[in-house]
């Protein structure tokens, strides 16, 4: 399984970055290879474009209904609907919160009886109960965030190189939901928009570094990537806060770096201590 990184800016983008959105690519057993996007946030339907062909994605995947996560949903809707040349398949297969749809009505004035049910196929989660789509598997599982329907979505993947556990945390703070959906996971990409001491009394909203470092010990994770800096955190501070809490490989996800997930060796430690990239890779 490969994870490139769209979009890692937090709650808005960056001058760098946009807002939330990563695509998650493997080739199943009869070498078809399979792109699935996670979250859409602003910008990201411009930077998603230097790495793949909009055609090409085979299905997108909705943690919780913010701008920041699921706003360029709305470009997406456009580019299908509208292109001279014709869309050269069917509608792109959604998943999300319940009201995603009547969401992305709201974005362009329009209404159930208009419907955007040419552009999209529309799924809503239901919580632990998963859904498969090529070689991926995925299990929603309610987190904790000041919006209807949060979810981090853990994603299994059983591809010609073995079986892969990649957990997207969404956005939340510290929960039970958050530890179970990455429980053992080869790669936990979490949230860390909080910094110790200066937004401890901010809570039930974001994890800051230490809280997602102790998220991923209690999950027995082997690798945290943390995501969802906002721009007027330092990233070394973070970081540092989770490297205090969890000692497998830990980084911080930079935009347009895909990460290459390996199957854990049958000899390795339960967790692993390196964190490189394929441009960057993973143990």
């Amino acid at each position: 399984m490969r994870l490139t990184v769209i979009g890692c800016s937090g709650s808005f983008p960056s001058s760098i970055s946009p807002a939330s959105c990563y695509m998650i690519a493997a080739t199943d057993e009869f070498g078809r290879t399979w792109r699935v996007l996670v979250d859409m946030g602003n910008g990201a339907l411009g930077v998603l474009q230097r790495h793949v062909d909009l055609s090409e994605i085979d299905a997108i995947l909705i943690s919780h209904l913010h701008p920041d996560h699921c706003i360029d949903l709305s470009g997406v809707h456009v580019a299908v609907k509208w292109d001279p040349r014709g869309w050269p398949k069917g509608p792109i297969p959604l998943y999300g919160p319940t009201d995603i749809h009547q969401y992305l009505l709201n974005t362009h004035g329009l209404t159930m009886e208009t419907g955007m049910h040419t552009e999209f196929d529309f799924h809503s989660w239901t919580p632990q109960q998963a859904i498969k789509i090529g070689p991926f598997t995925v299990t929603p599982y309610e987190v904790q965030h000041p919006v209807k329907e949060p979810y981090a979505l853990r994603i299994e993947c059983d591809s010609e190189e073995g079986h892969t556990v990649l957990t997207y945390s969404g956005d939340t703070d510290s929960c039970q939901g958050l530890v179970d959906a990455a429980r053992n996971a080869d790669l936990f990409l979490c949230e860390a928009a909080y910094q110790e001491g200066r937004d401890d009394h901010l809570r039930g909203i974001h994890l800051s570094g230490k809280r997602a470092g102790l998220a991923a010990q209690e999950a027995n994770v082997r690798n945290l990537l943390l995501t969802h800096l906002p721009i007027w955190n330092d990233p070394a501070e973070i970081l540092a806060e989770a490297q205090e809490m969890f000692d497998g490989g830990i980084g911080v996800a930079e935009t347009s770096a895909t990460y290459q997930v390996h199957p854990r060796p049958d000899d390795s430690p339960t967790q692993t201590t390196t964190l490189q990239v394929i441009n960057k890779t993973l143990p």
